[in-house]
């Protein structure tokens, strides 16, 4: 499936990962920090792969190249990546070989790792502190504050794609939109979305749904205020 806004399945080589070569804090990003009004600030869109009974399991997706080519627009049309450490470290794992050519991969799956390679990529972690991959960031301190100055330093947007950074940003009041790429599938098991819980349910306006070829079907929400 795709934890963290990124393709993967079954029988995926994917790993979700993130190249970014700052290493610095966000709260200290010298060469990042962008003076922008708020109105200029960018939406926060979380995107996940899910099943019908919300399974939210990686391997539990179909990986093809349709749903491939969905998330690589999806990243083309965002600033930045935003992961908690497990996405990202997931991610690191595989898809710099990739872009790098050094592991064998059909064209959709390369052009994937080449982009993401040059993508901004933000990472929320307590317990890790240098994030070598080109263009990953480090998010630390109070995460309402940081992934706040992320959003308004970036007006393109920020795709989220992991699921339990997505429910601790969620109880924050967080995120903007949803796009969930949701399979014909019933897995029977966990993780599920949010199973962590929420505080108050969340209301939803529907801007479209998009039926694949494979079965899945694009959805996008967004918050309704």
């Amino acid at each position: 499936m795709i934890e963290a806004g990124l393709p993967v399945g079954r029988d995926d080589r994917r790993t979700h990962a993130d190249r970014g070569g700052s290493r610095g804090a966000l709260s200290t990003w010298g060469d990042v920090v962008v003076a922008l009004d708020s109105q200029a600030m960018g939406l926060l869109t979380f995107s996940l792969n899910v099943t019908l009974d919300g399974c939210v399991d990686h391997q539990e997706g179909i990986a093809d190249d349709e749903t491939h080519a969905l998330f690589t627009r999806l990243m083309d049309e965002g600033g930045a990546m935003l992961w908690g450490r497990v996405t990202y470290e997931m991610m690191e794992s595989y898809w710099p070989a990739v872009a790098r050519g050094d592991v064998e991969a059909p064209p959709a799956l390369r052009e994937w790792a080449v982009k993401l390679e040059a993508k901004p990529k933000y990472v929320v972690s307590s317990t890790r502190k240098d994030f070598p991959w080109t263009n990953s960031h480090h998010i630390a301190g109070d995460l309402r504050e940081s992934v706040q100055e992320l959003k308004d330093a970036t007006p393109a947007g920020v795709l989220l794609g992991s699921g339990k950074l997505a429910t601790a940003l969620d109880r924050l009041d967080l995120i903007d939109e949803y796009r969930m790429l949701v399979h014909p599938r019933i897995a029977g098991h966990g993780p599920t979305l949010h199973q962590g819980g929420l505080p108050v349910t969340r209301r939803l306006d529907l801007i479209s749904a998009e039926p694949l070829s494979n079965g899945a079907v694009s959805m996008h929400y967004r918050r309704a205020r």
